[in-house]
């Protein structure tokens, strides 16, 4: 395995410490696996969206949850319902992945999940970044000899 450093691209990105933590536990798989694949990606100043890749999959057989700062996404075929039956089927060849999987990710503070949608076997989380205004930096009026003045 090779090693990947982020450092070099986060030079410039002074006070996202937090989406940079994001991105590279994103990398760092714990378990090794790459199922499914997923993207990260900025859609704004403060949108974000996870794409995975859930080629086979339902809306059913997906569960999205938030705890603690964590969003996990989890998936696998269910089990047909009582009284239904599932086709018999018979693989000639099978490439398309539908093994059960667990995919973690750490939020920021102050990212919330707006939605998710399954379209076209990607499933789309929309994450958005909100600071409330007691945490969004203040201005601080400097007094010079009695006078008030205001940088702008």
């Amino acid at each position: 395995m090779t090693a990947f450093q982020m450092a070099p691209l986060f030079r410039q990105s002074a006070g996202f410490d937090r989406f940079r933590d994001l991105f590279e536990a994103s990398l760092r798989n714990e378990s090794g696996s790459t199922y499914p694949p997923y993207n990260i990606e900025k859609r704004g100043e403060n949108d974000y969206r996870i794409v995975i890749a859930m080629a086979g999959f339902g809306e059913a057989d997906l569960d999205l949850q938030v705890e603690r700062g964590v969003l996990t996404v989890t998936g696998g075929k269910r089990e047909p319902a009582k009284g239904e039956q599932a086709p018999k089927v018979t693989y000639l060849h099978q490439g398309i992945a539908q093994r059960s999987f667990k995919l973690s990710f750490n939020l920021p503070e102050h990212v919330e999940v707006k939605s998710a949608n399954l379209v076209n076997g990607l499933l789309n989380i929309e994450l958005e970044r909100i600071v409330p205004e007691e945490a969004k930096p203040k201005r601080i009026e400097i007094k010079q000899g009695g006078k008030s003045s205001s940088l702008n």
